[in-house]
């Protein structure tokens, strides 16, 4: 019988060190890079660094997801209570042995190991970050002056950071609960938008109408909702419910569908409200749910994408809505009609990223006030 604590804090300081040392490398590029900048501009560079290795975090916890490693060490945070596989070898070899596809193998661990570590490095250098943001606050005060960007925002993407972490224990100790899941996913697009408005908060502004405003939150809005419910289609394992049929489910285009329990936010993997079995309708329903929310999304992305290239000082946006949709149908389609090829899964996750900074970046540019 398996008696392993589902919470083992024995390798935490092996970890923190780790996350520690890999964090060193950027760290010691952006001080190489910038070493004779004004400390605001190399506080700005690391922002974007940061930027950039969450986005690739992001990537990998949807290809950690999708190879089913999400439990490939059963304890949290490391893996049977060791830093890394490596001594958990013998308790890894008897998973594997007594179910030889999962969810514990030696592969899908080393798989679950490399995302904590590469969250836990990304957590450090938010750390450093945000210290740097309020010795920047403090040397600008004395000074007189103020920062582009208040270290405030740095504070609660640190805040934030730290609840992904939780939200990252909760996905092992409570066994793939969809909810949680699908919670962390929109809590890493969430540090992406934080961290996207650090690293542009100082670029030029565009005057533009209350109307585009509008329509920008309003596109903000139902990506958010879209993205909600792509994560709920995967953490419920529901992308080839239609199976290969695309436009229509099943050859039908309204199949059979039980929204009731497909939208039963709070129960276990593969279970329904009742406890029960989920029923297959109900994954149609969630799939069928997600795919009408992209007809809809799209429509509104190339609705804005015409607009935003009509304004000569907006048209690099637009073509990036423009793309970012392309992209999005072509990895949504080909995870339907080519059996959820993992490429195509991970690419479509890192479309919705690009999309929540695509918003993050125009909700900024378009701020500027009419003269």
């Amino acid at each position: 019988m398996d008696t392993q604590a589902l919470v083992d804090l024995n390798p935490l300081l092996r970890l923190a060190g780790l996350g520690l040392v890999l964090a060193i490398g950027p760290l010691a590029w952006v001080w190489l890079r910038h070493r004779g900048a004004d400390p605001a501009k190399r506080l700005h560079a690391l922002t974007l660094l940061t930027l950039f290795l969450t986005f690739d975090l992001v990537l990998f916890g949807a290809f950690t997801r999708l190879t089913d490693s999400g439990l490939g060490c059963p304890d949290w945070p490391g893996c049977y209570g060791n830093a890394s596989p490596l001594g958990a070898r013998h308790e890894i070899a008897a998973a594997e042995a007594a179910l030889p596809t999962g969810p514990v193998t030696f592969s899908k661990a080393w798989i679950e190991m490399i995302h904590r570590y590469l969250a836990t490095g990304v957590g450090v250098l938010i750390v450093v970050m945000t210290l740097a943001a309020w010795l920047d606050w403090r040397r600008l005060r004395a000074a007189g002056r103020s920062p582009a960007v208040s270290p405030w925002w740095a504070t609660v993407t640190l805040v934030w950071v730290c609840m992904q972490g939780a939200f990252g224990a909760l996905t092992v100790t409570l066994k793939l609960y969809p909810a949680i899941v699908t919670a962390h996913l929109l809590g890493g697009l969430g540090l992406l938008v934080l961290l996207g408005a650090m690293a542009w908060a100082e670029r030029p502004r565009v005057a533009a109408g209350a109307g585009l405003r509008a329509a920008l939150w309003a596109v903000a809005a139902l990506a958010l909702a879209q993205t909600a419910l792509g994560g709920w289609v995967s953490t419920n394992y529901a992308v080839l419910a239609c199976g290969p049929d695309f436009p229509t489910c099943q050859g039908r285009w309204w199949p059979d569908m039980d929204f009731g329990q497909g939208f039963h936010v709070l129960r276990p993997l593969g279970l329904g409200p009742d406890g029960g079995g989920l029923p297959f309708e109900a994954l149609v329903a969630i799939h069928m749910a997600h795919r009408l929310g992209a007809v809809v999304l799209l429509a509104v992305l190339a609705a804005l994408a015409w607009r935003l290239m009509r304004a000569p000082a907006l048209r690099r946006l637009g073509l990036g809505f423009a793309a970012v949709a392309l992209w999005q149908l072509a990895t949504g389609l080909s995870n339907v009609v080519l059996d959820w090829p993992l490429l195509a899964a991970v690419g479509h996750t890192g479309g919705a990223a690009a999309l929540a900074l695509l918003l993050t970046r125009a909700l900024i540019v378009t701020a500027g006030r009419a003269r």
